[in-house]
């Protein structure tokens, strides 16, 4: 996993990563469930968005797959992305206590 060396990233990513699994723990589900494509639409817009900034470039990716479903209202192809970004940040989140500054 290449992850940026900017100190002042690496520094604010742990709380990125830990409020983003939170978000979708939170929101996720509701989202599909109310079918709500322009508000889908603007979370994943906004993970694909900060998760440019943050250098998870793998996590946008997936962000802009979910823009693509909400878009067309695909909803249960939306509802498994729910699995696939939450075991990234995951992935991202024991990549970084494995490995501190």
């Amino acid at each position: 996993m290449k992850l940026s060396d900017d100190p002042f990233v690496r520094e604010l990513l742990p709380e990125f990563v830990d409020n983003w699994i939170s978000d979708i723990d939170s929101q996720f589900k509701q989202l599909i469930e109310t079918k709500n494509s322009d508000d889908l639409y603007r979370f994943a817009h906004t993970l694909k968005g900060s998760c440019f900034q943050f250098g998870l470039d793998h996590i946008a990716q997936l962000g802009i797959e979910l823009m693509g479903y909400a878009k067309e209202k695909n909803w249960e192809s939306a509802a498994a992305m729910e699995d696939k970004i939450r075991s990234s940040f995951l992935e991202v989140k024991e990549f970084l206590q494995n490995n501190p500054i």
